[in-house]
C-alpha cells in the first residue's frame, strides 16, 4: 500500500475558500486502478495560516505513479492556478509505502 499527501498552509481568512474549491473539484479518483481512497484533512493553526493535508491511499506506489502521468490527473489539476494568494508557498508533497497496517478487521 502506497500513501500520497500534499501539505498545504493556507492563508488565514482563506479556508473556506480552499475547503470549497476541493468540494467542487472533480478529482478523477474513483474508478482508477489501485485507487482505495481520498481525504482532506485539516490541521492546526499557526500564526499566518491553517495546515491541511490531502491524503490518497492506493494499493501500490505504481498504481500512484501511473494516476500522476494520466490524463485524468491533468484535468483534476488543471484549476490549480486559480487559487493563487490562498497558499503560502506551494503544496509539499510526501509519500509513505505502508510497512505496518493494523485494522478494526485485521483484530
Amino acid at each position: 500500500m502506497f500513501i500520497a499527501m500534499n501539505r498545504f498552509r493556507v492563508v488565514k481568512g482563506r479556508e473556506e475558500d480552499f475547503e470549497t474549491v476541493w468540494r467542487g473539484r472533480d478529482s478523477r479518483l474513483k474508478g482508477l486502478p489501485g485507487f482505495v481512497e481520498f481525504h482532506l484533512l485539516r490541521g492546526p493553526e499557526g500564526e499566518d495560516h491553517t495546515l491541511y493535508a490531502s491524503h490518497t491511499i492506493w494499493r501500490t506506489r505504481a498504481d500512484f505513479e501511473a494516476w500522476t502521468q494520466s490524463d485524468a490527473f491533468r484535468q483534476a489539476h488543471k484549476g490549480a492556478g486559480e487559487t493563487k494568494g490562498m497558499y503560502l508557498g506551494g503544496p509539499q508533497f510526501e509519500g509513505f509505502d505502508v510497512v505496518l497496517e493494523l485494522t478494526e478487521a485485521a483484530e
